[in-house]
């Protein structure tokens, strides 16, 4: 199969989809790849180390856009629409539950999309979500605790405190992978930190694992009202698989909230878990709503790319060998891989996007057997 990895667009965006291994991995299996020119650098990739391992260095995005598949770190921006087309087999994150003008653009260029947020294990694991999921976890804290600078419109409060001074807060919605890791960093900076769930079995497991030092709480209305109004810092970190999230604190609730305290929404990619959020960049990272200071960049990893591509390329490896050696064979194959199915010959085949935005669902099965 030709293979197609192109440079990233987004703002700010320096991953890249394959490492020069997974070049090299996928060059053995007797399959070709096109790697735009630069699209490894921000990663610390040069083009000669995809060389060495077997790519085609191509020096436009038309070229790498136009092989059979094309492996990508975030969802197409309007720019990259017109290289959407039926015989294009897609693998990335997509994120369309949020994202309406891609999902019909996709639709009406008949493109085959595999999302890599909703490829999904038997046991309801999402193993090339969870990679980003970590990044954007531990980045979280640090992100905020700097955001709480005084000068950056914050309260002026240092998460660990010292000596003779308390701690700040940290409140967490979510107890998933996001969650548990900007838990760990939060702890790591002497916070105090309290994670609310929906879950009983996973507040249990949390508080297992970190042996009591975070304080467990029952996610419910009442519940996140009170602790909103308790944190300097609040992180979103609700996942529902290929959906918006839900919207948990509203705009009614940041005038409880204590003057200058930071939100670092890590659901923003699907939409928040904020009413007042809207989705930011690396460049302007941060505004403010009632004096709350409202961090939503999309692309977090993005900021630490070395990271962020190794540990992507790692998890989507596997997936991709299979896709390249056996096309849409490898949906039959792989029930993970037909559950990353989001758009087929024109048919929308993810359940949760079709209920967003009102479209029709095809089941899976339907689609492809048409």
């Amino acid at each position: 199969m030709n293979i197609g990895i192109p440079k990233e667009t987004k703002t700010h965006e320096y991953r890249v989809a394959a490492t020069p291994g997974t070049v090299k991995t996928l060059s053995q299996a007797g399959h070709k790849v096109f790697v735009e020119t630069n699209a490894g650098v921000g990663s610390s990739f040069a083009d000669d180390l995809y060389v060495q391992s077997g790519a085609t260095i191509v020096q436009t995005a038309q070229e790498a856009w136009s092989q059979e598949m094309v492996l990508k770190v975030k969802e197409p921006i309007e720019s990259e629409f017109e290289f959407l087309r039926e015989d294009l087999l897609l693998f990335t994150y997509l994120h369309l539950a949020a994202e309406r003008p891609l999902t019909e653009r996709l639709l009406e260029a008949k493109t085959t999309a595999i999302a890599y947020e909703t490829v999904q294990l038997d046991n309801g694991a999402l193993p090339l979500l969870t990679p980003m999921s970590e990044v954007a976890g531990r980045m979280a804290p640090q992100v905020g605790a700097y955001h709480l600078a005084r000068f950056l419109g914050g309260r002026g409060v240092l998460l660990g405190g010292v000596p003779g001074v308390e701690s700040g807060e940290v409140v967490i919605l979510g107890g998933g992978v996001v969650g548990t890791n900007a838990a760990k960093m939060a702890l790591g900076l002497g916070a105090k930190v309290s994670i609310l769930d929906i879950s009983h079995a996973r507040l249990q497991y949390l508080e297992d694992i970190f042996g009591g030092r975070v304080q467990t709480i029952a996610s419910n209305a009442a519940n996140i009202s009170e602790m909103s109004a308790r944190a300097d810092l609040l992180i979103g970190a609700v996942l529902i698989p290929g959906a918006k999230a839900p919207r948990l604190i509203t705009k009614e609730m940041l005038k409880d909230m204590k003057p200058g305290a930071v939100i670092v929404d890590v659901a923003v990619d699907q939409g928040g878990c904020i009413e007042t959020i809207h989705a930011t960049t690396h460049d302007k990272p941060t505004y403010e709503v009632d004096g709350i200071v409202h961090y939503a960049v999309a692309n977090m990893p993005g900021a630490v790319p070395n990271t962020s591509t190794k540990a992507l390329a790692y998890q989507t490896l596997p997936y991709t060998i299979q896709l390249a050696n056996n096309a849409l064979n490898a949906l039959k194959i792989n029930s993970s891989l037909l559950k990353g199915l989001n758009t087929y010959q024109g048919k929308l085949t993810y359940p949760a996007v079709a209920k967003a935005f009102d479209i029709e669902l095809v089941s899976t099965e339907v689609a492809l057997s048409t």
